[in-house]
């Protein structure tokens, strides 16, 4: 039987119902440089402010990473001084920070491929609520082990795009991350039973071609239901031997963008605001629906956002189908922007995607923050649309 908010109501472990995500990438890009957008986007530098300026909207609740192959330049050895330091900002001014262990980037000397890929990231997890709870002991801890393995899986194993740079290994890369992921959560379990595990996974519709073949029809839902094979094997219905189980499926984070939604084997895209939709074109509120229904689990939307001047239109959009999926009385606990400070591409580094509350200010080191104002009245106009519910009162 299936959990729903009438029958089983779920407690809601998070301070705001709107986040900010601020953007940790650390992987290694296309061209095998490391990227480290924490500090290109001057976060690290300027955490006491980011999270001043946060404030003014309401915003009490942060999604944070703590960049692995920072954290471990040497094989089981840990340096936590820069993740101690954005914890301390945090609980001094309250902000309620969810952390990301491993946000695309592992260290040098490991891929998912590798064969001690998992054993590694569950003692990075052990050693991370080990250190959390030493400082920290009676707080509610949220913790996104490993963010996007689909997307993950497609662009180091299919597409060449990070390590380790396969194509036609985007299973196994999968595989590799999902065997870590859960020997991560109950490596933190084991010290800890009441950690939140929160899963970040991309939220897409696959279509087929218009006039579609039977073949390009079958083909098209095979890979729209493809995108939920991490968080079923997180729940031990698919690849059962890595060991998940449905007690790890916790919180169910999804991350949404214009370009989620596309014609399959084309790269074509449906567009999401066309003065005439196209009839294949799905609204948000039935996709985070569907995934609900599938699982049974508290919602949210972890990652959203549009780039360039559709900033406003979009926050608006994501308020009316955030409101009508509360109304369809599923357990929506929170949305994320993200992220919340423009970022640069991961490849192309001096590219700025104009796609924050923030845009970066590129005079000044590090960068500076300028409130984009159209963006800024939209996002108070969708907080008046989806007002804080009794699904936030716990």
């Amino acid at each position: 039987m299936l959990l729903n908010s009438t029958t089983s109501p779920f407690t809601n472990p998070f301070q705001s119902f709107w986040w900010a995500g601020y953007e940790c990438s650390d992987q290694l890009n296309c061209f095998g440089n490391r990227v480290d957008l924490l500090r290109q986007s001057g976060h690290v530098q300027l955490i006491r402010e980011d999270y001043q300026q946060i404030q003014t909207f309401n915003i009490r609740t942060v999604r944070e990473g703590i960049q692995w192959s920072h954290v471990e330049k040497r094989p089981y050895q840990y340096d936590w001084s820069v993740v101690s330091a954005m914890m301390a900002e945090g609980h001094r001014q309250g902000i309620q920070q969810v952390w990301d262990l491993c946000h695309f980037g592992y260290p040098d000397d490991l891929t998912p491929l590798h064969p001690m890929f998992a054993r590694r990231f569950a003692a990075l997890c052990r050693a991370f609520v080990t250190f959390y709870r030493e400082h920290y002991p009676y707080e509610t801890l949220i913790v996104t082990p490993i963010n996007e393995v689909s997307f993950m899986s497609w662009l180091g194993g299919d597409a060449c795009g990070t390590s380790p740079y396969c194509t036609k290994q985007g299973w196994e890369v999968k595989i590799g991350l999902m065997r870590a992921y859960i020997e991560g959560i109950a490596a933190m379990r084991e010290l800890d039973p009441t950690i939140r595990i929160l899963t970040t996974e991309p939220l897409v519709q696959m279509v087929p071609p218009l006039n579609a073949t039977e073949e390009q029809i079958i083909n098209a839902a095979i890979a729209d239901e493809n995108q939920f094979q991490s968080v079923d094997m997180l729940a031990g219905k698919l690849a059962p031997e890595l060991g998940g189980s449905p007690e790890y499926v916790d919180l169910l984070g999804f991350n949404y963008y214009y370009n989620n939604q596309w014609i399959d084997g084309t790269g074509t895209f449906l567009g999401w605001n066309d003065l005439i939709p196209d009839p294949r074109w799905v609204p948000l509120r039935h996709l985070l629906v569907k995934a609900y229904r599938r699982y049974g689990r508290p919602i949210a939307l972890t990652e959203t956002s549009h780039s360039g001047i559709d900033r406003p239109i979009w926050v608006k959009m994501i308020a009316r189908e955030c409101l009508a999926v509360l109304q369809a009385d599923v357990p929506l606990l929170g949305v994320c922007l993200y992220p919340i400070i423009d970022r640069p591409d991961w490849d192309h580094t001096d590219y700025w995607h104009h796609s924050g509350l923030w845009d970066a200010d590129l005079s000044t080191n590090p960068v500076g923050r300028v409130l984009v104002e159209p963006y800024a009245r939209a996002l108070v106009q969708a907080q008046a649309i989806v007002q804080e519910t009794s699904l936030l009162t716990s």
